[in-house]
């Protein structure tokens, strides 16, 4: 499988959108209220290619690279995740929508949670797919920054398959040639080697702890909210999962079994129907 074999057949557009002066990839797809998927660290709108088709039959997708990621701009300064929830806000305003269903895995789970705690007006639903921000756990903030930065650093592409494969549960069967080339083209941009720095920022102590989802904060999310977890996530737990349900009001948590921190990328299948059924279920 490639990302052009999964996007065989669906008519989308890969563009970029002008964001309060940073120009932001984003692919577009299908028509229908709109569904933003925002994607982990130093990672790209690339990740979803296996969920954007089943989704555009029902949906406007959008799938963007988030502020400093990708092919979007990389300002020169710390990556806070207010910064991401502003240049979301911004992505959307660009584009003209008022009000979104959100996707976030890992750090966009983090940043959709945010977004929708502080601007429910925004937020339609809210998807949160092994997200992250809750903890701060040095062991694997540690892991985070160093492959990230012998990745990007090292012009050797081994590093970006070793980056890749740590977050998945089948990492033989799932982390393919063309995935580990078009992450490694994007780390060896030079303002990517530049700004990595603020990439990493949240794997800094004291920023990944001013920049905490709450219980507090997270009991003010008023979205209809889906939590998917799985059983072999290396950067978090269950426990931690049912922290994130338990504290959003009215949340509902799903299981996916054989998977990573990516579970919408290896079990695609599963995650695509599980994943349209609770969207579906917020338009009634």
């Amino acid at each position: 499988m490639t990302v052009w074999t999964d996007l065989t057949g669906l008519e989308f557009s890969v563009s970029s959108v002008d964001v309060d002066g940073i120009p932001t990839r984003s692919l577009r797809a299908g028509s229908g209220p709109p569904l933003v998927f925002l994607h982990g660290t130093s990672g790209h709108l690339d990740g979803f290619s296996r969920n954007i088709a089943a989704h555009a039959e029902h949906f406007t997708v959008h799938a963007i690279d988030m502020l400093g990621h990708g092919y979007t701009g990389k300002p020169d300064r710390p990556y806070t995740i207010p910064a991401y929830v502003e240049h979301l806000l911004g992505y959307l305003d660009a584009c003209g929508v008022d009000r979104a269903h959100l996707a976030g895995q890992s750090l966009g789970g983090w940043v959709a949670a945010w977004a929708a705690a502080e601007h429910p007006d925004r937020v339609r639903s809210l998807s949160l797919l092994a997200p992250g921000g809750t903890v701060a756990k040095p062991e694997v903030m540690d892991q985070i920054r160093t492959s990230t930065l012998a990745a990007v650093e090292n012009s050797d592409p081994i590093g970006t398959r070793r980056r890749i494969e740590w977050l998945m549960a089948d990492p033989e069967t799932s982390v393919t040639d063309e995935l580990v080339a078009i992450r490694h083209a994007i780390y060896q941009q030079p303002e990517m080697k530049q700004n990595v720095g603020n990439i990493l920022v949240l794997q800094d102590m004291d920023v990944r702890t001013q920049n905490l989802m709450t219980e507090e904060r997270l009991g003010r999310i008023q979205a209809p909210t889906l939590v998917v977890w799985t059983a072999e996530d290396p950067t978090s737990t269950i426990a931690e999962g049912h922290f994130w349900a338990d504290s959003i009001p009215g949340a509902r948590f799903e299981m996916i079994e054989d998977a990573g921190h990516w579970p919408h990328y290896e079990q695609p299948e599963r995650f695509n129907a599980l994943h349209l059924e609770f969207l579906r279920s917020t338009l009634d």
